[in-house]
């Protein structure tokens, strides 16, 4: 068994025959993460941790006690999940000594199924941005094309994998840039990252993993450290989109402590073997024809429209009118709910605090400048503006009628007989270094979540799944999305995909 690079169900399945044991899984999947930690994956390895929790998940296995779907593999959580007795720091150095005396909702599960927890995961600093590359502890960096060694498996096309010239590197994406990677360099099998406006699948799209944006609500997330309420998602990476389904199993459902939870039966979710498309309504959105959109992306996602129609899928196009004024409106959404959040941060009840100032009102503005970045000082000081009483009406409320503009054109599709929705996840492959640093992190945020962000406007599920390589040996990726509550049948399509496409994974050495 190729261990790192297996399946969840392989390796559960080697657990049970005892081929394997899970303190063997936890210690290759440990050593990887210190072949890859140049890459910055992790802001915080907790290898006790996981050594402790392997060797319990073994002796359940000795003893056929089994908790869980997870028992025994290697998960990873993004580090805006709360973890008792774990620093949570958000990327930021407001909560760099911040540790909390409760676990997320999410977390709690993932433990309670026996999961083992080898670390938490690098992010852009409190989910603000698209390439992990605004966190206060290093820039995450992608394992495609990073000079460190692997192998391109499933396919007979010959791809580059040497390191780039003169020091560049690939971003990974973000803003959960860190547990896609954590996923893609096989140190942990399935991972937990958040999404308000594609930060899940944006990183799954360049690091070449499954990246899913649950339907708001299907996964709670109370513990879960707030940017945008009305938008932020759990969300969850994995290598195959099984895998995904059985994340799905375990954390979803409904929790006293959210009450923007709902109820769900995805305790048993399993997806069908052999998936089919059989009848199903595709709708291709002309409006995600963006400009700036590659070639290479607009090739992959008309092959992939034409498989499904070959295997008896009704592909046609659609309009969804107000996409193009989402993108805006879902910035000055995020940023008023950024500016009413971040009030939190002021020293006083927890994280960083300055020691100087002659006022309680000086200590304030100190502590929020030495403890956040400017991009989060930038979105604060723009949420602000927006709800100013002389702005609000022309910039809050307006957005607030835009967004419901933008949910209605979903309800409008769904009207019309479509029950999926395929797009492009991202318009390019993940860009070099050298190239995304050129622009700030509003105008990339605003060119990354392109295609994303109204899936969280309108609270509907969403699927990044890869579908193929560029020529220059980078992931291309394609979302689906679906109706409300329709995440299984999401998830068995991007299946279909996935067994049809047959995606040259990365092999783990």
């Amino acid at each position: 068994m190729n261990l790192l690079g297996a399946s969840v169900g392989e390796v559960r399945a080697g657990l049970v025959q005892k081929v394997v044991s899970a303190v063997e899984v936890c210690e290759a999947a440990l050593k990887r993460q210190a072949v890859v930690a140049s890459l910055r994956p992790f802001i915080t390895p907790t290898q006790d941790t996981a050594r402790e929790a392997a060797q319990r998940a073994h002796c359940r296995y000795e003893e056929g006690k089994l908790v869980g779907a997870l028992d025994g593999i290697p998960v990873a959580i993004k580090d805006n999940f709360c973890t008792q007795g774990i620093l949570t720091t958000c990327g930021s150095n407001m909560l760099r000594h911040y540790i909390p005396p409760y676990s997320a909702t999410v977390v709690e599960r993932l433990l309670g199924a026996g999961a083992v927890l080898v670390g938490k995961t690098n992010l852009d600093e409190f989910g603000m941005g698209s390439g992990t590359i605004d966190s206060s502890f290093g820039q995450s960096r992608n394992i495609y094309r990073s000079g460190i060694e692997y192998e391109l498996t499933g396919t007979e096309e010959k791809y580059p994998t040497s390191g780039l010239e003169h020091d560049d590197w690939v971003v990974t994406g973000g803003s959960s840039g860190g547990s896609a990677l954590s996923v893609a360099t096989g140190t942990a099998f399935v991972a937990l990252g958040s999404d308000t406006g594609g930060s899940v699948r944006n990183p799954s799209s360049y690091c070449g993993v499954v990246g899913f944006k649950p339907s708001y609500g299907l996964v709670p997330r109370w513990g879960l450290v707030s940017l945008v309420n009305s938008m932020d998602v759990p969300g969850l990476f994995g290598r195959h989109v099984d895998d995904v389904a059985t994340l799905l199993s375990v954390v979803a459902g409904q929790d006293p402590m959210d009450s923007t939870s709902v109820w769900s039966d995805f305790k048993t979710l399993q997806l069908p073997p052999v998936p089919s498309l059989e009848g199903v309504v595709v709708g291709v959105p002309r409006e995600y024809h963006q400009p700036g959109t590659s070639g290479e992306v607009v090739e992959a996602w008309t092959k992939v429209a034409d498989l499904m129609e070959d295997a008896g899928a009704k592909v046609r196009e659609v309009s969804m009118p107000h996409t193009e004024l989402s993108i805006i409106c879902y910035a000055i959404l995020n940023t008023c709910e950024v500016a009413s959040n971040f009030t939190r941060y002021t020293g006083v009840g927890y994280g960083h605090r300055e020691t100087v100032g002659q006022s309680m009102e000086a200590l304030y503005a100190l502590t929020r400048r030495a403890g956040l970045n400017e991009v989060v000082r930038g979105r604060v000081l723009a949420g602000n503006y927006f709800l100013l009483k002389e702005n609000r009406k022309k910039y809050f409320e307006q957005a607030l009628k835009v967004r419901r503009l933008i949910w209605q054109d979903f309800q409008e599709v769904w009207r019309s007989g479509v029950s999926l929705l395929l797009t492009p996840t991202t318009l390019t492959p993940a860009h070099r270094h050298s190239t995304f640093s050129l622009l700030d992190n509003r105008t990339q945020t605003a060119k990354q979540d392109v295609c994303t962000q109204s899936a969280n406007m309108a609270g509907v599920g969403a699927v990044s799944v890869p579908v193929g390589m560029n020529g220059d040996g980078l992931p291309l990726a394609l979302q689906l999305m679906a109706p409300w509550g329709q995440d299984a049948a999401l998830l068995a399509a991007a299946k279909w995909i996935e067994q049809r496409v047959s995606f040259p994974r990365l092999r783990i050495l």
